[in-house]
């Protein structure tokens, strides 16, 4: 049972170590503030929580099976990245030239961070598909199926939370850097890039 346990707390860092759509919210958000950045994660979590909910009771299967809801849910997920890529090379382009105070004052509120961490990873049918075939190859042989997957999807999130914190973290450290309006700007401006790529990429994939 430890054996197991290590070995999916390694698998955890290694999918979260894997750069993602996540990753890149999470970054930007905390550029912003550290509290944006943290809730962006909590609501991250809570999408991976809920996939692994999904996964437990099956029902990632019938997404897996159906060519037509993985497509809607692929689309929708390339809307989303696209959305969020391009909301933040527009707010990169409104602080050019601008003062400390146009950072703040762009900052979110703490319910709209959780919620975009939220909608992102329920946006994306991957998270799905891959929490249904990551789940269940944890889960010891001879344990109840459904309150293992329960208890794992749980420890998923919580180990991310505490990855992803380490992020907020560092980027909340190096606050004296990035507040310099052109380096923030510029930081900003690859976000967006990376999440209009992203969504584009998952629109284009058959």
């Amino acid at each position: 049972m430890l054996t197991t346990l290590l070995a999916f707390l390694g698998a955890c860092a290694l999918i979260a170590a894997s750069p993602g759509p996540s990753t890149v919210l999470i970054i930007k958000q905390s550029l912003r503030s550290r509290r944006s950045g943290f809730l962006t994660v909590l609501g991250n979590e809570t999408g991976v929580f809920v996939w692994g909910l999904v996964a437990a009771f099956g029902l990632t299967a019938l997404l897996a099976a159906s060519e037509l809801a993985y497509d809607v849910m692929r689309v929708v997920g390339a809307v989303v990245l696209v959305g969020f890529g391009i909301q933040t090379l527009w707010q990169a382009r409104r602080s050019r030239g601008g003062a400390e105070s146009e950072w703040t004052a762009t900052e979110k509120s703490g319910w709209a961070s959780y919620r975009d961490g939220l909608l992102l990873n329920l946006a994306n049918p991957k998270a799905a598909i891959f929490a249904m075939s990551f789940l269940p190859q944890f889960v010891p042989e001879g344990a109840p199926h459904l309150p293992t997957m329960i208890g794992l999807a749980a420890l998923w999130a919580v180990f991310e939370v505490g990855y992803y914190g380490v992020y907020v973290w560092c980027v909340d450290r190096m606050k004296t850097v990035l507040s310099r309006s052109g380096v923030r700007r510029r930081l900003e401006q690859v976000s967006g890039g990376v999440l209009l790529l992203l969504g584009a990429r998952l629109a284009l994939e058959s």
